[in-house]
């Protein structure tokens, strides 16, 4: 089985996207979620999709976000695919991947196997889930630390390409890798020294730990 593709979301320095792209990931994440201690302006925005163009797929995260919103997100050039984190129905993810002409990923929150079969409302809307943690009530939608039971996947059967979030580190990517068979893996907090706050040596070391597993 090939090694999972690695996406490392919520960058907002040049330093770790420098980072992010010499560890050889293949998604970044740039986060437009305003309470987010992830998020980034415009200009950020900007200039760090400049930087990864050509060298990694940029993935923009939005959390309910008003049409303006993705606009004006879009209109940087930063961007190669959306996801979408927040209450989006299938409706509101097909107008979406409709009108930006971009891939478009759905986020899944995920505590129960019930939560898991969601994720057939959006054949036809998205082209990608990304299973992440269900968050406790009023908290924020991701980013936490927090993952869910990793033995729900057994015998599931994805209706869609899909991704695995949640509480990721390089101590335990390799573990969620063997009990799921993730194609693709996720990090944000898990590579972090605190909310929001990158580190490069955590950066490296999930990266390697993929690649091993």
């Amino acid at each position: 089985m090939p090694a999972p593709a690695i996406k490392i979301c919520g960058i907002s320095t040049p330093e770790t996207l420098a980072a992010v792209i010499a560890a050889s990931a293949d998604y970044v994440g740039f986060n437009f979620y305003p309470p987010s201690p992830r998020f980034i302006t415009l200009d950020q925005a900007q200039a760090l999709g400049a930087q990864a163009a050509g060298r990694l797929q940029r993935v923009g995260l939005f959390v309910d976000a008003a049409d303006d919103a993705v606009s004006q997100a879009l209109a940087t050039g930063a961007l190669d695919v959306l996801q979408l984190h927040g209450a989006e129905s299938p409706a509101r993810v097909a107008e979406l991947r409709a009108r930006c002409r971009l891939r478009v990923w759905k986020v899944i929150p995920v505590a129960t196997r019930a939560d898991l079969e969601r994720a057939a409302d959006y054949v036809g809307a998205a082209d990608f889930v990304l299973l992440d943690a269900k968050p406790p009530v009023g908290s924020l939608p991701g980013g936490m630390g927090l993952k869910f039971d990793w033995t729900l996947l057994r015998d599931w059967k994805a209706p869609l390409p899909w991704g695995l979030a949640g509480g990721l580190t390089a101590v335990n990517v390799a573990e969620a890798i063997v009990m799921t068979g993730a194609p693709l893996v996720d990090a944000a907090s898990g590579v972090e020294s605190a909310p929001g706050v990158k580190d490069v040596a955590k950066i490296a070391e999930l990266c390697a730990a993929v690649r091993i597993a």
